[in-house]
């Protein structure tokens, strides 16, 4: 897997755990510490341990080995080391006071936005869905109708008809 294809990997790994303000950024010119950073935010302890874990479990699946990892004891900050391409998983605070971007601002720096997933609906269709037109159902009931009309038509003229059978 080339180091690009790892960096859009790891950032869809981070959307799949919710992890927020994502960046990537291009260390390749200003040092060679490694070639990407990619940074994210979590709100919680929890969320910044399934953020990690879901890297590397998914990455280690694909055959990837991670080379080091930090930061799991007290996971506010959990580092994940793979060599050309660095993981900083952070809660909100914490990364607000370290400020990596600022620190590597020399370098080009990428904001990622997860991209929602088309949902295919699973709703059965109805009828009119289906493509049974409204107008024949309208003169069903119609035809309907006039016919219960035509049946308490008649039956008034038979009760006529049996009273004065009756009275004459």
């Amino acid at each position: 897997m080339t180091t690009k294809l790892l960096v859009k990997k790891i950032t869809q790994l981070i959307f799949e755990k919710k992890g927020t303000d994502v960046k990537v950024i291009e260390l390749k010119t200003v040092s060679s510490v490694a070639d990407y950073f990619i940074i994210c935010s979590a709100d919680s302890d929890t969320q910044v341990k399934a953020i990690a874990d879901n890297i590397d479990k998914s990455l280690r699946d694909a055959g990837i080995r991670l080379w080091h990892k930090e930061g799991t004891n007290a996971l506010q900050w959990v580092l994940l080391d793979y060599i050309d391409v660095v993981v900083h998983v952070f809660q909100k605070e914490i990364r607000a006071f370290y400020n990596l971007e600022k620190l590597w601002g020399d370098a080009p720096i990428a904001t990622i936005e997860d991209k929602p997933k088309k949902v295919r609906s699973s709703k059965q269709k109805t009828e009119i869905d289906k493509g049974v037109k409204i107008p024949k159902v309208k003169a069903k009931v119609e035809k309907d109708v006039a016919q219960q009309k035509k049946v308490r038509a008649v039956k008034p003229k038979q009760k006529n008809a049996e009273t004065k059978g009756v009275n004459g």
